[in-house]
């Protein structure tokens, strides 16, 4: 109850916030300022380089306060837009530049992926393997299984900022982990 009360205040304050940066441009600066590192951390996980991160990013706080007329509060966190313009951002300089999308791969994350998985915590063979799983990943596999369990975003999030409902969101994981068991287990 109490961290229910404590979920609304904040996004009544953030909604207050939102309100107010959009009839003053200055006054989007608490966003700016609260958001700035984790977005650049997702877009830094997407890309490996810092500057380039740090480019993309700036496209994105640009998009978002330029944009920000048509944001519309919808029960998620301000950031839930944010990272979809990052994703969006992301993947259009990986289609304008051919690049290489890169994937920062940290322990705990190989844990949870696994823990999905199969439901047991031995993760070592996975850590050692999921790297190569993941490159065998379409981008927007990826994309879902870096959303929902690099980013440990709830499933209502990564619907929102990949524009999607809820159930596909669901359903798209779960058959993304279902390729990556078969893969892991051919390999």
């Amino acid at each position: 109850m109490k961290s229910e009360l404590a979920f609304k205040e904040r996004f009544a304050v953030e909604e207050e916030m939102i309100l107010k940066a959009k009839s003053d441009a200055r006054a989007f600066r608490p966003l700016y300022e609260k958001y700035y590192k984790p977005i650049f951390l997702f877009v830094l996980h997407r890309t490996g380089e810092k500057e380039l991160s740090a480019d993309i990013t700036s496209q994105v706080f640009l998009k978002a306060l330029t944009g920000l007329g048509k944001y519309e509060f919808r029960g998620l966190p301000f950031s839930s837009w944010l990272y979809r313009i990052a994703v969006n951002e992301s993947n259009s300089f990986f289609r304008r530049n051919k690049g290489v999308r890169t994937v920062v791969l940290e322990e705990h994350h190989a844990d949870r992926v696994y823990e999905e998985m199969f439901g047991d915590n031995t993760a070592e063979d996975l850590r050692q393997h999921l790297p190569v799983i993941l490159q065998k990943l379409r981008p927007g596999e990826l994309q879902m299984i870096e959303l929902r369990f690099l980013e440990g975003r709830p499933f209502k999030e990564v619907a929102e900022i990949l524009n999607i409902s809820e159930t596909h969101a669901k359903v798209k994981t779960y058959r993304i982990l279902d390729k990556m068991k078969k893969l892991f287990i051919v390999r």
